[in-house]
């Protein structure tokens, strides 16, 4: 019955994130944080998880105070994400 569903993506505030970065080509850290109402610290420990698992590119220009970071999702992201929605949909539907 769970089939399909990515527990790197399942966590609330992955799954937020990811789907943030389905709908833009990129996105600030400073825009998903306040998007997501999180803190710097749980936003970058969210963030890793997703890269670390190939699902999110990190970009990071400048140094210091004027540093931005940015993300966006991977072709690997993309396949698990659209996997894991679908899962989520056959799991929501239930039995025919």
């Amino acid at each position: 019955m769970i089939d399909g569903l990515d527990p790197v993506i399942h966590a609330p505030k992955r799954l937020a994130a990811m789907a943030v970065l389905a709908n833009a080509t990129t996105v600030t850290f400073r825009f998903l944080k306040d998007y997501l109402e999180v803190t710097d610290s749980d936003l970058s420990k969210h963030m890793s998880a997703l890269e670390n698992a190939g699902y999110v590119a990190t970009t990071k220009t400048g140094h210091g105070r004027g540093a931005t970071t940015t993300y966006r999702m991977t072709k690997a992201g993309e396949h698990a994400y659209t996997a894991h929605r679908n899962a989520l949909r056959t799991l929501l539907d239930g039995p025919n």
